[in-house]
């Protein structure tokens, strides 16, 4: 019977694969070499660095990362070590879609911002990237996207360069892996040179790297207002947060965009389906019996008199208001990690269907394309 140690946050995962494997679970930042001597898989998370340091010497021949990211892996060593990994592409692109759906329309009603007479930047269109854009055009935005490596591989067609992007978009949004070095590097993507090709007072989003952000080019951008609003869920040098720069920021979050609980089963799920592959487990179409429901998954509103992004704004933020994480990092900005591994059930808009009184068919064609279920019992 083979060994696996896992990361003791992954959820869903006890009981999965215990029948055929033993698995022992541990704090993802604590996993140390030790811990690692007789096990043959290791199922982990971001916080958990798979390096030389932590791999050399031990039994690990498997990796699944329960994430879309993987530079917490060195996949140069694993080659050289004959260490097979894999990751979850994906597995929580429609979280964060709700995450950027919750942003956009929490600053639209509070900054005053018509998003029907703006233009979302994308940056990185892959799976999240694509269906942020799809979520923006949606609620009535003109997107642009700008992906280099998909546009050599597909052609000039639907993207644009990054210089047009910043000069022509009212928000921008990040959705691109950390690389370092390569074709496309984006460690410190935006810098001093990046700021100063926004248009002005330009709202910037970050949920993909904190490295992916000069937080010293963006601070002096911020209070010379080259940015008006800015959202990050990713900070360069978290869990700790740079000393003054909550206080600067219009939403700040703990690295839980892509927290919601389908996208970590979604993540789990490729996880065990991959280490089965892998060793022969049998397990390949394994998945977790079924999710908690929401508490109220039941939503009424009655939109009469009222425009369609409050009305909007008050239905999405009964399946999650974006700026409920914002007040619980600040209370203690400390407490980045307990928040992160605590994190309440947040389910996706599917899990939910809406009641409309008063309702008219542009609502309804919104929250539909939003992923809700709309009830039947309204007045059109």
């Amino acid at each position: 019977m083979i060994r696996i140690v896992a990361d003791e946050k992954i959820p869903f995962l006890r009981g999965a694969l215990e029948r055929v494997a033993r698995v022992d679970y541990l704090p993802g930042s604590a996993i140390r070499k030790a811990d690692l001597l007789t096990a043959d898989a290791l199922i982990t998370r971001t916080r958990t660095k798979c390096n030389r340091e932590l791999l050399e010497g031990t039994g690990i021949k498997f990796i699944a990362s329960a994430t879309i990211g993987y530079d917490h892996i060195d996949t140069v060593y694993c080659k050289q070590g004959g260490i097979s990994w894999t990751n979850a592409p994906g597995c929580n692109s429609s979280s964060v879609q709700q995450y950027l759906v919750s942003a956009l329309l929490y600053l639209s009603n509070t900054r005053d911002l018509d998003l029907k007479k703006m233009t979302l930047g994308v940056i990185g269109v892959g799976n999240v990237g694509s269906k942020v854009a799809s979520a923006a055009e949606k609620l009535g935005m003109k997107t642009l996207l700008n992906d280099p490596p998909r546009q050599r591989r597909e052609g000039p067609d639907g993207f644009v360069g990054l210089k047009e992007l910043l000069s022509d978009s009212d928000i921008i949004t990040l959705h691109v892996p950390l690389n370092r070095s390569g074709q496309d590097p984006t460690w410190h993507m935006v810098n001093e040179s990046f700021l100063q090709q926004v248009r002005r007072g330009a709202v910037l989003i970050n949920t993909s790297r904190g490295e992916v952000v000069d937080e010293s080019a963006l601070r002096q951008a911020i209070q010379v207002q080259t940015v008006s609003e800015v959202v990050l869920d990713v900070f360069e040098t978290e869990p700790e947060i740079q000393p003054g720069l909550l206080e600067l920021v219009t939403l700040a979050t703990p690295h839980i965009a892509g927290y919601s609980l389908d996208g970590k089963a979604n993540g789990t799920i490729a996880s065990v389906r991959s280490v089965s592959r892998f060793f022969n487990l049998g397990l390949d179409q394994w998945e977790p019996e079924s999710l908690p429901l929401p508490g109220h998954p039941e939503i009424l509103a009655d939109t009469s008199g009222k425009e369609l992004l409050e009305i909007l704004w008050e239905i999405f933020r009964q399946t999650y208001d974006i700026s409920s994480d914002d007040r619980r990092l600040r209370a203690d900005p400390s407490a980045f990690e307990t928040l992160r591994g605590d994190y309440p059930l947040r389910r996706e808009p599917p899990a939910y269907a809406v009641r409309l009184f008063q309702g008219y068919p542009e609502i309804i064609s919104v929250l539909e394309g939003l992923g809700f279920s709309v009830l039947g019992d309204y007045c059109a």
